[in-house]
């Protein structure tokens, strides 16, 4: 007699170093949140979000400071990687977090464990970058949206191999960024905006870019399109 087979989940399960990252984001924000209503931490629980963003958000000044003057110490450099896991709000931490579980889920699906995590973190630093290199911003960047960013950018690289695959109209895959950025242009002109939609455009960038060497096989099939160039 055969085994029985085992039932199909009805909701495939996200890659673990999604939810990881998604822990981290939610468990930093909970503890500037309690802090803040005076549950945890004592009276100087309540500029614990303030202290974190003055010390691990990514500052465009200090970054200045770092290329001027040749240095660049290990405190300053751990701001590219830092900064996506302190948010200014719980509503910002939320709405990180939640982009980033469902993004992660398409991402993790094909990619590997370790090459989603360098999608991650490597959007982010590229992003950081940006808002450093194109920007003299004094507010610092902070918060895991270029990360988030940098996941749609693999996002639409999967989709635009499928298109491709399927003989269709590849640009289609650039829908989502092109209405999330209008939607950020809108809010903008609205609301008052800041220039964080650069560091965003960055990962993005980025994301869509390292998933031609991150993804499965991604190294062999760039080199294979460029020969038949």
């Amino acid at each position: 007699m055969s085994s029985p087979t085992p039932p199909t989940p009805a909701v495939n399960p996200v890659a673990p170093v999604v939810i990881a990252l998604f822990f981290v984001i939610i468990g930093v924000e909970a503890a500037f949140t309690l802090g803040a209503q005076g549950f945890v931490g004592g009276p100087n629980a309540v500029g614990w979000r303030v202290a974190a963003i003055q010390n691990y958000g990514f500052s465009a000044v200090i970054f200045d400071w770092m290329w001027t003057n040749g240095r660049w110490p290990a405190e300053h450099l751990i701001r590219f990687v830092t900064y996506p896991f302190v948010h200014g709000s719980f509503i910002h931490a939320f709405f990180a977090g939640g982009m980033l579980l469902a993004l992660g889920k398409f991402v993790g699906d094909v990619f590997s464990q370790l090459a989603t995590l360098a999608v991650f973190v490597g959007s982010c630093a590229i992003g950081a970058l940006a808002y450093g290199v194109l920007l003299d911003d004094q507010i610092p960047l902070f918060g895991a949206f270029p990360g988030v960013y940098g996941m749609i950018g693999a996002f639409t690289y999967l989709l635009w191999l499928r298109l491709g695959a399927e003989g269709a109209q590849q640009s289609r895959a650039f829908v989502l960024i092109g209405a999330l950025m209008a939607i950020q242009l809108v809010f903008g002109l609205l609301f008052g905006g800041s220039n964080v939609w650069v560091a965003d455009l960055a990962g993005f960038a980025a994301g869509f870019g390292l998933s031609f060497f991150l993804s499965p096989g991604g190294w062999a099939k760039l080199r294979d399109k460029l020969r038949h160039k």
